[in-house]
């Protein structure tokens, strides 16, 4: 079978996770138990996508170091208690996933969670051997910074032009592109669809399945 790409690689909140919710309420937990500033939902799921600290940050430019652990322990707490159940999956997530296995695609995640968050929720799913790689934000340089994706690349011997990135954010995007390869942008995540495909996305899609139509048009 020829086919345009031979890996992969996904976002993980927002792409493959209904978990945008929970980073908000947590978000604005954490700002109000530290009688901080509650900014508000758009501006937190502006940074959904970046690694912690940088997320925080974002928000609040300027914030001391001292703050910003305090920060990243009660935005713990708060998330850790919402997640006690998981996540779900998004709808077609899970068939498609495992159709892309059996096709023979190598598999990835490209995560701002940080490695133990991400480890619980492949977990939780059975997954947590499935994937050929994952990076999370705290091993490598947070996005859009391309190095997870070189070192995903890398580890599964792929070439640029024959990997897709799949994200719901600007910076699973601009990371995509940084990289040299394609993406696909999602638009029930964190970020609509008019504000993602100023970044040159492949596909634009509302609904996971959409991203196996189009993939298996384009083997033969």
């Amino acid at each position: 079978m020829r086919r345009d790409y031979d890996l992969l690689i996904f976002d993980w909140d927002g792409t493959l996770a209904d978990s945008i919710g929970r980073i908000v309420l947590a978000m604005r937990s954490a700002a109000q138990t530290g009688d901080m500033p509650v900014r508000d939902d758009a501006s937190i799921k502006g940074i959904i996508g970046l690694g912690l600290p940088e997320a925080i940050e974002t928000l609040y430019p300027g914030i001391t170091p001292r703050d910003l652990v305090a920060f990243r322990e009660r935005y713990a707490t708060s998330y850790m208690t919402m997640d006690e159940v998981p996540s779900p999956l998004f709808d077609g997530v899970a068939e498609s996933i495992e159709a892309f296995r059996a096709e023979g695609y190598h598999l990835a995640v490209a995560t701002g969670k940080a490695r133990r968050g991400l480890d619980r929720v492949l977990k939780s799913n059975g997954w947590l051997d499935y994937f050929d790689a994952t990076r999370a934000a705290d091993e490598t340089a947070s996005k859009p910074h391309p190095l997870m994706l070189h070192e995903i690349l890398a580890h599964c011997r792929v070439t640029p032009e024959r990997a897709l990135m799949v994200g719901d954010s600007s910076f699973d995007l601009q990371m995509a592109r940084n990289a040299g390869m394609d993406s696909v942008a999602v638009g029930y995540g964190a970020q609509s669809l008019d504000s993602l495909r100023e970044f040159g996305p492949r596909l634009a899609i509302d609904h996971f399945n959409e991203l196996r139509t189009w993939l298996s048009a384009r083997s033969a």
